[in-house]
């Protein structure tokens, strides 16, 4: 398989790993920075890191990875409520992974953090790609 057949095949996972990556860095540093720097409740922390990154993702994944075009507010608007409704779900998870993790079973939040955010990245992945940043057909608006 060349390169091109490749680039072709995996155009979506390629750029998504990239910005993934990135994502996961805005997060990861951010809930360093407003635990250890600001000093905040890890929990506190992870929330307003988890916001960030969502922010990021956003804006990452629309231009960049799906290369998402609405043609109306309306749509524009439907897919980024899909998009921060499914992160909010996610977040549910993450939150729960740090709270189990760090209170519950003493492991160091870092730690924690970095095991959440895998399993995060890739739950993401299958929304965005099979449900918020879908190819839809278009309408006739009449």
């Amino acid at each position: 398989m060349n390169m091109k057949e490749l680039w072709s095949k995996y155009k979506d996972a390629i750029p998504y790993l990239i910005f993934g990556v990135l994502t996961t860095v805005v997060n990861y540093v951010g809930f360093w920075f407003f635990t250890y720097i600001a000093g905040w409740n890890y929990q506190l922390a992870n929330a307003f890191a988890y916001l960030l990154s969502v922010i990021f993702a956003y804006v990452t994944n629309k231009l960049w990875v799906f290369d998402s075009h609405t043609d109306t507010m309306k749509a524009f608007l439907l897919e980024m409520g899909s998009f921060f409704l499914f992160r909010g779900g996610s977040w549910i998870i993450d939150q729960g992974t740090m709270t189990i993790g760090v209170s519950l079973l003493h492991i160091n939040d870092m730690i924690v953090k970095l095991f959440a955010n895998v399993f995060v990245v890739v739950l993401n992945y299958i929304f965005s790609k099979f449900i918020i940043f879908r190819k839809r057909e278009k309408t006739d608006s009449k």
